[in-house]
Order: C-alpha cells, then structure tokens, then sequence
C-alpha cells in the first residue's frame, strides 16, 4: 500500500520558511552601488502547502487527516498535467518575485521600471475554438511564439499590433519555440511553423484572437541586482512576503518588531495583493512555525478564512489585507518599526 502509487493527490500544509536567507544584492552590470542591508533577526517568512501523488496507504491517511486535501487527476490538473502544472508553478513564482521587486524598490523612490517579455503561452482558450487549426491544437502550452507571419513579435505589444486588421477566421502562420525543461531562454534553432485560425473572443464576437492565455513574463530593471533563490518552490503566493522581506531588509529599523510573522497572498505592480489557495494548510504550517501574526489576502472568502483561524488556532492572529499599504499598517500597529528611507 506505502510502495503502490495511484491518481489521487495531495493538498496538505507544507513549511513557513524565512525571506531574508534566500535574499542577495549585487552590483548590476551598470556597476551601481549596493545598498546598505539591514539584517533583522526575525525577518518575515512565507509559507507553502505541499502537493503531490500519492500512495494507497498515503490516501487513506490523507482522507483520514482534516487538513490533508486528497484530489483526483481532474481536481487537481484540470485539463493540465502534471509536467505542465509545475512549468506554470515555476513561471509564477519568477513572476513573483520580480512584481515585488518592483513594488519594493518603488515604495523606497529608486530608479526602477518593468519591462515586457517575450510571449510565452501559459493557457489555450478551447471554448468556440475552429474546428480545424485552432490554437488549441497546434499550439502548447509554454511555448513562445516569436513571429507572426513571417513579422518579429518579441512582445505582447508586437504581437497585438500584428492582430490589428485581422478577423475572425483568418488563417495565419505563427514561428513558435517549443519549452524545454530547464531552459532559460528559448533555443532559436528548435523554432517551428504553426497555421493558425483566428477565433472570435468570447466577450466581443467581432474581436479575432489566436486562443491563448499569455505568461507574465515582465522582468524588472532595477539600479542593482536581486535575486531571490527559491529552488524547487512554485506559484506566486509569496509575492507580498517577498515585497515585505525586501523593505525590510534595505531600510532601517525592524517592520516585523517583536513579532513572529508570515504572510501570503499575491503581489500586483500597483501594490494589491491578491488571494491564494490552501489557505487551510498554509495556516496548519504558520501554526507549527511559531508565528503570532500571519497576513492573508482580503480576497479570501468567509469559509476560507473560519477554517484557517481553526487551523491555526487562539495563539495566531490572522489579519486580512489588501493592499501592500495596508501589510505595512497592520505591522506597525502590531509593533513594528515604521517604514524608513532606504540608504541606496
């Protein structure tokens, strides 16, 4: 029952683990200065829910474990896979962390700006797709698409520029590079042809589109390099960990004060934080980290957040926020240390 593996997964509470470690500053290649950092002894964590197959024996322990969620294929890939699934995880959390290294950076007055990336494809839109060369069949998800007949498109806004004039049913001919694990930037040499019939957009019928999703695929330029290893940890729901840690690591002062914290949710270039899944088990593991205060989306619903302040128990507070702004509130009323001018 332990050695037999079956379609059946998991969604349970994984780890609140520290920023700070994770985080390097550098000089970029312009040779600007690296800020003084300011290491705290109680930076702020983010937290994670584990996720994968599992065994007769680990089902039956799952089903038997209130906090341990126990999907079929379906409910837990939907029309995706596995391999595809983790693509998605990893591109998220690049994402991620360049939104909130952003977000930080312009919170403190530096010189920084996104700059868009190549069109990368995280999802193929099905519903009203033609029935012969639709993008739901002769495209893939990860895939980059780098010209449209025959013109260069190295961004969405090439791309869009390209549709202009287009209707829908027009067949045209997409360049597109196939995804290879592990691979950083798109090999040129493997790039093929794809046909490719144009679909009506399901909200405006007279709008043509190629019948995907596109990947956030921003990159962040900023005065001096950042980076933020995360190894095998996907999706984006340390975007407001990550912004915090960063602020409070290139200010003075301590943002968390006495407090153990960790907080969740998504980060959007304009400070929003965004909801999350398995909010459940992340609170299971805020509980077994020791944390006294654990932030979460304002987006989560009334259900989400009355099981999660069960699962966490009377010694956790949970604070509901929306905005990058309203973290920083909530933390300097919980007796943090205000937010100071970075020293950049």
């Amino acid at each position: 029952m332990a050695a037999v593996r079956i379609q059946r997964f998991e969604v349970a509470p994984g780890e609140a683990m520290t920023v700070a470690p994770r985080i390097e500053f550098a000089k970029s290649s312009t040779g600007a200065k690296v800020p003084e950092r300011f290491r705290t002894t109680n930076g702020i964590k983010f937290v994670t829910a584990f996720g994968g197959q599992l065994s007769i024996l680990d089902s039956v322990l799952g089903w038997i474990d209130p906090y341990v969620q126990v999907n079929t294929y379906e409910e837990q890939f939907g029309k995706s896979n596995p391999s595809t699934s983790r693509r998605l995880g990893f591109q998220a959390m690049i994402s991620a962390k360049q939104i909130a290294e952003y977000v930080a950076m312009k919170k403190l007055g530096l010189d920084v700006k996104l700059v868009i990336g190549r069109v990368v494809i995280e999802e193929l839109v099905c519903d009203g797709a033609p029935k012969k060369n639709a993008a739901c069949t002769n495209l893939e998800v990860g895939e980059t698409i780098t010209h449209f007949d025959g013109v260069a498109t190295p961004t969405l806004t090439d791309l869009a520029e390209q549709m202009k004039g287009r209707v829908v049913g027009d067949t045209v001919e997409l360049t597109v590079i196939p995804y290879k694990a592990g691979a950083t930037v798109p090999d040129i040499t493997k790039a093929e042809k794809r046909t490719v019939q144009l679909m009506a957009n399901a909200d405006d019928p007279t709008r043509p589109i190629i019948g995907f999703v596109p990947a956030d695929t921003r990159t962040v330029s900023l005065p001096f390099e950042v980076k933020i290893s995360t190894a095998d940890i996907g999706g984006p729901s340390a975007g407001l960990a990550f912004a915090l840690a960063l602020l409070d690591e290139l200010t003075s002062g301590n943002l968390m004060g006495t407090s153990q914290v960790v907080a969740t949710g998504t980060i959007s270039n304009d400070g929003s934080v965004g909801a999350i899944g398995a909010l459940e088990q992340k609170a299971v593991a805020v509980k077994a980290s020791g944390a006294d205060l654990f932030l979460v989306p304002s987006g989560q619903s009334a259900d989400e957040m009355k099981r999660a302040r069960t699962a966490a128990g009377s010694g956790v507070k949970i604070v509901q926020v929306a905005t990058l702004d309203e973290a920083l509130q909530v933390l300097r009323a919980n007796g943090g240390n205000a937010l100071s001018a970075t020293t950049a």
